[in-house]
């Protein structure tokens, strides 16, 4: 009965101070540049568009760039053509995450592998790269660790879903049957004196 309440408590301290929060959930930002042509007057733009719902244009290392979102989301488009473009290859992936992590060497090290969008570091952080949002998200070990404090915290002990609902409200009656006893021993005790 005092796992979940001792498993609870220690993990609840840990959210209090937060210990490694600030790196572990850093936002890691593509590196832009200052845009040479804006594409964005609606003279430059096709008529039949009532489709796009926002426009991004952005310059990064690896040129000019034109984001635009749609009901199913963003897609990346040459500024000059208009057309999408084709997803870059693992050296643009490289140059452009590079340019990213270059100012925090010390969180992200060297680029060890570009696997697709999948980018792993030699201090073991992952980065991901969102090509139609042009976005990066970092997960490292320090990541892992407070995801892994934040499940126990919540009770979600085996990553089955169902069965974590089972145990949360298990674990949640226990904590209650425990201070509920704890209560009744202490007016049975105070009677008894």
């Amino acid at each position: 009965m005092l796992l979940p309440f001792i498993a609870w408590a220690v993990t609840g301290v840990f959210f209090f101070f937060k210990p490694g929060y600030k790196t572990a959930y850093q936002p890691l930002a593509i590196k832009t540049y200052p845009v040479n042509q804006h594409v964005l007057p609606a003279s430059n733009l096709p008529e039949k568009k009532e489709d796009w719902l926002e426009i991004r244009q952005l310059k990064t290392i690896l040129g000019e760039h034109l984001l635009v979102k749609t009901t199913q989301g963003w897609q990346h488009i040459s500024p000059t053509s208009l057309n999408v473009i084709a997803p870059p290859d693992q050296q643009a992936i490289k140059k452009l995450v590079n340019d990213a992590i270059a100012s925090n060497k010390a969180r992200y090290g060297e680029i060890k592998s570009v696997d697709n969008f999948l980018i792993t570091t030699s201090t073991d952080v992952r980065i991901t790269l969102n090509w139609p949002g042009m976005t990066l998200r970092q997960q490292g070990v320090d990541t892992d660790f407070i995801n892994t404090i934040y499940n126990i915290h919540y009770l979600r002990w085996t990553g089955i879903k169902a069965l974590d609902q089972v145990l949360g409200v298990v674990g949640l009656f226990l904590m209650v049957l425990l201070a509920g006893l704890g209560v009744m021993m202490t007016t049975k005790r105070q009677k008894t004196v």
